[in-house]
């Protein structure tokens, strides 16, 4: 875990030093209690923290899901979903961050907060179905055993994954969905199916995309592994995320 951070520090120096200005903006970041998650929030709390200090906005970072109410929220200009899938969320939780994303405010969702799908429900409550509209109208599908795989960045005109190259190789459990969402979303990058081995292949496969039907919304399904933290490449999509999710 030293080692880890360590050297994630060493990345978000280099990020840092390259950007011409600070931008000076608050974001609260709610993190996973899920125990599979534990080694991850571990090291993103240190990361987070860094990372903002070095780039000059403001964090908060709590699992304390009672934050996310209309009244608090105002307090931010980017709601970061680490991990956090959104049936984890009581009823209020939930319309106060769709209110939030609705009034155009920036959102970043990691890995497990794209958990859609009524299979998680228990009974007698409620699906959220706006969420799901919001991840581009796709469901949740059981994902493969983690491995490396190659993610292709298809669009490098897009401020989150302008600075990605045009490929990088990470390590996953790559999730899969019930089907693409590209015709309701902005694909930015999509993993090549044929360098892992799937669980159910689903031909295209985006795995960062942001929903244009709101203002500032990108999903990135990459993030189970505290070892992401060592990978320039996924530090600086991180990065160029939330500062633009913060962007007017």
């Amino acid at each position: 875990m030293k080692k880890i951070v360590f050297t994630s520090f060493i990345l978000l120096l280099s990020i840092g030093s390259t950007l011409a200005q600070k931008s000076k903006f608050r974001v609260l970041i709610l993190a996973s209690r899920a125990d599979d998650h534990m080694k991850m929030m571990a090291a993103a709390k240190p990361f987070f923290t860094k990372l903002a200090a070095d780039s000059g906005f403001t964090i908060d970072y709590t699992d304390d899901t009672s934050k996310v109410n209309t009244a608090n929220l105002r307090r931010y200009k980017v709601f970061v979903m680490l991990q956090l899938a959104p049936f984890d969320m009581a009823y209020p939780q939930q319309d106060a961050l769709q209110k939030f994303c609705e009034d155009g405010n920036g959102w970043v969702g990691i890995h497990a907060a794209g958990l859609t799908g009524k299979e998680f429900l228990g009974p007698n409550t409620r699906y959220w179905q706006w969420f799901e509209g919001f991840m581009g109208g796709v469901t949740y599908s059981p994902h493969p055993k983690f491995q490396q795989a190659t993610v292709l960045v298809e669009d490098r005109n897009h401020p989150a994954t302008r600075r990605l190259p045009a490929s990088f190789t990470i390590a996953d459990e790559w999730y899969e969905f019930n089907k693409s969402p590209r015709d309701k979303v902005r694909v930015l990058a999509t993993v090549d199916e044929s360098t892992y081995k799937q669980n159910k292949p689903m031909g295209d496969h985006p795995i960062i995309w942001t929903n244009e039907q709101f203002r500032r919304m990108i999903y990135i399904g990459i993030g189970h592994s505290p070892d992401d933290f060592e990978n320039k490449d996924y530090v600086t999509l991180i990065h160029d995320a939330i500062v633009w999710a913060a962007s007017k």
